[in-house]
């Protein structure tokens, strides 16, 4: 089976301005409308205006989202966009369009955009999907055009389709598997067991109350370090963990580590069956953090998430 006939398409289309853009996806949507597929749009602000434009009234007939928003935790994307649009249409095919990595992504989220894009193959694997993914040529930097090529078996530039000789998203998932920050001075730091559970998570209530964080986020707050410490103690080989709490600008970071070792690179990306107990702790923190990077191997697992305090 070729990647053009298989079940599930993952291509990558290249663009260097609004003209390539929409060269590449307006009739990417129009032929999935006259075919009667369910089509999603999730990309940043500025081409989701474009698309919308250019669609004109069709645009009513595609689910659009604003990336920057739906996808700032690049965690987030799988569960919460394209699996969310794609189980709610099993018994069809569907087509969405995927921006995650745009010249505004941080050095530190990047490394997470870059799992995602490489994740997407084994989290639909078999299905019945065409996923687009946009890079801008012009505004990203080389490393970032090169890991496209290692994500997406398939490269479309003006017009012409290609198969990707550097396609190998297993090596671009571990590669960026990178230690995280250590906490600074003056971070608070806590160690826990099974008996502390409470009281680290009325900690972090407490810290992120001085910190200046609005009530709606603490709330999540106490979800993310209640699931994350809860985790720690059951899967976190030993029973315990440390926790750190830390701002940085207008963020709230956390950082749970333990000695545990997560060896599903899925695990927080897809939704749990309905029948199977748990499974859905890194699956909450995604949805309720603004980004979560993970880094984990046989020594251990290091959980960084980070809340936006207003």
């Amino acid at each position: 089976m070729t990647a053009a006939t298989a079940p599930f398409r993952h291509p990558a289309l290249f663009y260097r301005d609004a003209d390539e853009y929409l060269a590449g996806t307006v009739e990417f949507i129009r032929t999935g409308l006259r075919r009667g597929e369910p089509v999603a749009v999730a990309v940043p602000t500025w081409n989701l205006e474009l698309l919308r434009d250019a669609l004109g009234t069709q645009a009513g007939a595609v689910r659009l989202l604003d990336m920057t928003v739906e996808g700032r935790n690049p965690g987030r994307i799988i569960p919460g966009v394209l699996r969310a649009f794609a189980d709610r249409h099993r018994t069809r095919r569907v087509r969405i369009i995927g921006e995650p990595i745009w010249a505004g992504r941080s050095a530190l989220e990047y490394p997470a955009c870059a799992q995602h894009e490489a994740l997407i193959n084994a989290a639909f694997a078999g299905r019945e999907a065409t996923i687009l993914c946009p890079y801008d040529l012009t505004h990203l930097p080389p490393h970032m055009i090169a890991d496209a090529y290692a994500t997406h078996p398939v490269l479309i530039d003006r017009g012409a389709e290609t198969r990707s000789a550097a396609y190998d998203p297993e090596h671009v998932v571990a590669a960026y598997n990178r230690p995280l920050p250590e906490p600074p001075a003056g971070a608070l730091c806590l160690e826990f067991d099974a008996a502390d559970l409470a009281r680290v998570r009325h900690a972090a209530v407490d810290f992120a109350g001085r910190s200046g964080m609005g009530e709606p986020h603490v709330d999540d707050l106490e979800l993310i370090v209640g699931e994350a410490t809860a985790n720690s103690v059951v899967h976190g080989g030993g029973g315990s963990g440390t926790l750190a709490l830390w701002t940085e600008d207008d963020r709230l970071c956390c950082r749970i580590s333990d000695g545990g070792h997560i060896t599903d690179p899925l695990a927080g990306r897809v939704p749990a069956p309905a029948r199977t107990a748990g499974g859905r702790g890194l699956l909450l923190i995604n949805q309720l953090a603004d980004l979560v990077r993970i880094h984990t191997g046989p020594g251990g697992t290091t959980l960084l998430v980070q809340l936006a305090l207003d």
